[in-house]
């Protein structure tokens, strides 16, 4: 998603940071330093070493995924100055991770970051809260064809060339706020047409048709997800990229299911939603036409089939490894424990690493585990929607001039610090 800043891409910081620096690198500074300042949160330092599940965890897999999104393009914008942690320090500890060996994992984040603690403080009647929340994403794969024709009825349309997108807090002179992108015209920016507009052919000749899904809802479920594969006829693949949107606000087709007592929130999953969709079309054009938001695509080769789509950072999602997160608190590339058990995955807690956003994603303590491709994947992150403790790993500032490095084995903090 687009996010304003002056300098360059935090990501691109990093990756160019990576490739620019000697590999003998000093290790963090010891200097203390004040737990940084998050809208609606309060951040508790703990240990690493002493939070359960921490030494049973893959830190391998984590220290890949986090040195994939170091080497990613970036935002585009790049985010805010104001989110959340330093891009000349999170570089530092990319060009530090480079040459860790994998069993040197977990050292190196225990060295290289100081964790704390996500709290959400108490207001009026609510009492302090010390969770979250964390659902799961997918990219699905889908049917679809180059041409239309019978079975392949719905386009996939590319980004249409009157569209301006706007970033969080930017806004246009006549545009209300409430809308993130306008339609340019000669007297300036208006609101882009919504999803029924479009439908009808509001955008005649500005867009273009990229391929063919075999139905509406199958459009639907690729907008909704922002990405996805699809196969073609002749059995080749290619991957269905997020373009753009017009802006409008999004309606979660869920909710409206369920307010409008179609179906019971226990077990609303996406084979369910989506087969009563194509089970009521009328119902389901009036439903997905409540959802004014439309997503716009590009498209580009399956080059690694383990992968997922480059998330907003600008790399490739890593299933069970990446999390989209508010984009506007934090920056993309900071490391996140996540305080509990996981559908499917052994141990007490998980290290994920901040890769992608999404317009659902807002707070501090939310995230969307990016869980892998296909069928089983969907299901997956279906079930994914609990409670969840959030630990957020901030890097340490290198040394300044004539400070000694820290010994990579000294703790954090004492481990009676570290609260379950």
């Amino acid at each position: 998603m687009p996010r304003p800043r002056v300098s360059l891409p935090a990501a691109a910081v990093l990756a160019a940071a990576a490739v620019s620096v000697p590999t003998a690198l000093p290790a963090a500074s010891p200097r203390a330093a004040e737990p940084p300042r998050v809208p609606g949160a309060v951040l508790e330092p703990v240990a690493l070493a002493a939070l359960p599940g921490w030494r049973e965890d893959d830190g391998a897999a984590a220290l890949d995924a986090f040195r994939r999104t170091c080497g990613g393009s970036g935002p585009n914008p790049p985010q805010a100055e104001g989110v959340t942690g330093s891009p000349a320090d999170l570089a530092a500890a990319c060009a530090a991770a480079a040459d860790v060996r994998p069993e040197g994992a977990k050292g190196f984040f225990e060295a290289r970051f100081s964790a704390y603690r996500i709290l959400r403080p108490a207001s009026g009647t609510e009492p302090e809260r010390r969770v979250g929340f964390l659902t799961g994403y997918f990219e699905p794969e889908l049917t679809g064809s180059l041409e239309p024709g019978p079975g392949y009825t719905a386009p996939v349309l590319a980004r249409p060339d009157d569209l301006v997108s706007l970033a969080p807090g930017e806004t246009a002179p006549g545009l209300d706020p409430i809308y993130r992108a306008g339609r340019r015209t000669e007297t300036g920016l208006v609101p882009y047409p919504d999803r029924a507009a479009i439908e009808d052919g509001a955008l005649g000749e500005r867009t273009r048709p990229l391929l063919w899904l075999r139905d509406s809802v199958d459009l639907f479920v690729l907008q909704v997800q922002g990405s996805g594969r699809v196969r073609l006829p002749d059995g080749r693949g290619m991957r269905v990229l997020y373009d753009g949107k017009n802006g409008q606000p999004y309606t979660s087709i869920g909710k409206l299911l369920v307010n409008e007592g179609h179906l019971p929130i226990n077990g609303l999953s996406l084979e369910r939603w989506t087969s009563w969709l194509r089970a009521h079309p009328d119902h389901a054009r009036r439903l997905m036409r409540m959802n004014q938001s439309y997503i716009f695509f590009r498209t580009e080769p399956v080059t690694d089939p383990a992968l997922g789509p480059p998330g907003a950072a600008g790399a490739p999602l890593s299933p069970g490894r990446t999390m989209a997160v508010d984009g506007n608190l934090w920056r993309y590339g900071l490391p996140f424990w996540l305080e509990g058990k996981l559908p499917g995955q052994p141990g007490r807690g998980h290290l994920v690493v901040a890769a992608d956003t999404g317009s659902a994603i807002v707070g501090p303590a939310r995230g969307d585990l990016y869980v892998g491709t296909g069928a089983a994947a969907g299901r997956a992150a279906g079930d994914l929607h609990d409670r969840m403790g959030f630990v957020v790993l901030i890097p340490k500032p290198a040394p300044a001039p004539g400070e000694a490095p820290k010994d990579a084995s000294a703790p954090e903090a004492k481990a009676g610090e570290a609260r379950p």
